[in-house]
């Protein structure tokens, strides 16, 4: 895999935050309440504790079986003044509501962080939102005192809707590795799962939830493709576990463990081990108001390990410079003209290609570098509180 040997994959930076943040910080003695939407012990909770770790912060554990509950509880939370300010990580209306009651009734700011845009994405879930889902994103932006955007897009569009200050974090890879480390790797999980050491593997890692209304999960348009291919050289690897699994295990039949191979669930902390078994990731986004707002976590965990991507036409797919990804057509991943295009390219891709397009794909590491996002996020946090009892002064 040429794409490990890549020279620009590099360790982790330090978390520490620069000088002029702690004195920022120090001054400010700012105290932060922070919320993850996504549930206690998630990967977003995870990046929430990162992003505010500078801070005098408090992580208060969000309970997704009892959302009323939680709605409750953190606009008490929110009420008791405790707090500067509420950083809310996910957009889930329990918590996107509580920091709302908590800004009108408690006059207490809070910042909202989304990978999303959430109208459109509530409405693919559930028609009964749609009356409701553009009032509720709206006010969620117009009444916070920021936003954090997971992309450029996103920011844009929290802007429009009445945000009035916002930064782009688009988030890191939880799990650095060395490259010697992906290598060992690269060999080791192959042979695990008995993948040959020259296969050309596309792969995705995530959850596969099924979507009944579009019928679809993650990895349906590798198990699609594949089964339409004649070369005995290229397989898909599908790591993670959810709804969609058994449907993908059904659709495969018995390409498993010959072209399709699906470990299931694996550790957070493995998920790199898994990547570098690959060659190309699976990045599928559909061309609408959901998936072109998005680079998604799995953007971030590919570059980590130097691996080429295939997707669709959306923003992302023309924002960086560099020959870093294959563009498909096709207004969604599971569309005819996406999966026909999808095959083609499983047809005849080369190594060569592989290899060229990992040399392109490490140059991206900088925009996921996880101290440079630590280090603006306490920075605008810092400044926004400034600005805030300015005005309070008044």
């Amino acid at each position: 895999m040429a794409s490990i040997a890549n020279p620009q994959l590099e360790d982790q930076a330090s978390l520490k935050p620069s000088r002029a943040d702690e004195r920022t910080v120090s001054k400010l003695k700012i105290r932060v309440l922070g919320i993850a939407t996504q549930g206690a012990g998630s990967t977003d909770e995870a990046r929430l504790r990162t992003m505010i770790s500078a801070f005098d912060a408090e992580i208060m554990p969000f309970d997704r079986r009892s959302k009323l509950g939680m709605l409750r509880a953190i606009a008490r939370k929110i009420r008791s003044r405790e707090y500067d300010l509420v950083v809310l990580e996910g957009t889930g209306i329990a918590g996107g509501l509580a920091v709302i009651v908590g800004r009108v009734t408690a006059g207490v700011p809070y910042i909202v962080s989304t990978g999303d845009a959430v109208a459109p994405f509530l409405r693919r879930l559930s028609v009964w939102s749609i009356p409701f889902a553009g009032v509720y994103e709206r006010a969620l932006c117009r009444l916070s005192a920021g936003v954090i955007g997971w992309t450029p897009y996103l920011v844009g569009r929290a802007l429009t809707l009445g945000a009035r200050r916002a930064i782009t974090v688009p988030g890191w890879a939880p799990f650095p590795r060395t490259r010697e480390h992906l290598e060992t790797a690269r060999r080791e999980i192959r042979a695990k799962l008995r993948i040959p050491a020259d296969a050309i593997v596309f792969g995705i890692a995530g959850s596969l939830v099924w979507n009944e209304r579009v019928r679809y999960s993650y990895g349906l348009e590798l198990v699609q493709a594949i089964g339409n291919v004649h070369r005995d050289d290229v397989v898909a690897l599908i790591v993670g576990d959810g709804t969609g699994a058994q449907r993908l295990r059904e659709l495969a039949a018995d390409r498993i463990g010959k072209s399709v191979f699906m470990p299931g669930m694996v550790p957070q902390a493995a998920v790199p081990d898994y990547l570098a078994a690959m060659d190309i990731g699976s990045l599928p986004q559909s061309v609408d108001g959901v998936g072109s707002f998005r680079y998604t976590t799995k953007l971030s965990e590919y570059v980590s390990v130097g691996l080429p991507v295939v997707s669709g036409q959306t923003p992302l797919a023309y924002e960086f410079a560099g020959d870093w990804l294959w563009r498909l057509p096709g207004d969604n991943p599971w569309s005819a003209q996406y999966l026909g295009a999808l095959t083609e390219l499983m047809e005849s891709v080369t190594h060569e290609e592989i290899e060229e397009k990992g040399l392109h794909i490490g140059r991206l590491g900088q925009l996921f570098d996880r101290a440079d996002q630590v280090s603006r996020v306490t920075s605008f946090i810092s400044e926004l509180c400034a600005n805030l009892g300015s005005q309070a002064r008044r």
